[in-house]
C-alpha cells in the first residue's frame, strides 16, 4: 500500500504521490491505494501506459489514471511537478480534467508525517 492521495471535485481528478511512490512507479509502472468502506472497497491506481496522453477509466470500483511511458522519466528525474490533460468524455461536450503531481510538503503546520514528501520550492522563497 501507499500514501498516494486522490482529490475528486466535479469533473476533475487529481493524484498526488510522495517521493518513494514516484520512485516505485518509475520501477514498477504501478502504484495503488484503497479506501475501505466496510461494504465495499474503492481502489485508485496510477498505471504506466503506452498511450500518448494522460487518461482515466472507472470500472469495478477502480479508478485508474494512466500516465504515458514517455512522460515518466521527465517526471521522475527532473523538477517537473506533474502532468495534466482534459480527457473528452464520449458523446458529450464535457471533459474530465486529469492531474498527476508530486506531493510537496505543506507550508502550514500539519499533523501529517511529511518526511517522504518533496521539499516545497516556495519554502526557499519565504526564507
Amino acid at each position: 500500500m501507499s500514501n498516494m492521495k486522490i482529490r475528486i471535485k466535479g469533473n476533475s481528478l487529481r493524484y498526488r504521490l510522495t517521493r518513494p511512490e514516484v520512485e516505485r512507479f518509475a520501477e514498477t509502472g504501478l502504484v495503488e491505494e484503497r479506501v475501505n468502506f466496510g461494504s465495499g472497497v474503492l481502489w485508485y491506481v496510477l498505471c504506466r501506459t503506452d498511450a500518448g496522453e494522460l487518461s482515466a477509466t472507472f470500472a469495478d470500483n477502480r479508478i485508474t489514471l494512466y500516465l504515458p511511458v514517455g512522460l515518466v522519466k521527465e517526471w521522475v528525474y527532473t523538477d517537473k511537478v506533474g502532468f495534466e490533460h482534459r480527457m473528452p468524455l464520449n458523446g458529450t461536450e464535457d471533459s474530465l480534467y486529469l492531474l498527476v503531481e508530486k506531493d510537496y510538503t505543506c507550508l502550514d503546520n500539519v499533523a501529517e508525517d511529511q518526511s517522504d514528501h518533496y521539499p516545497n520550492p516556495l519554502l526557499k522563497k519565504m526564507l
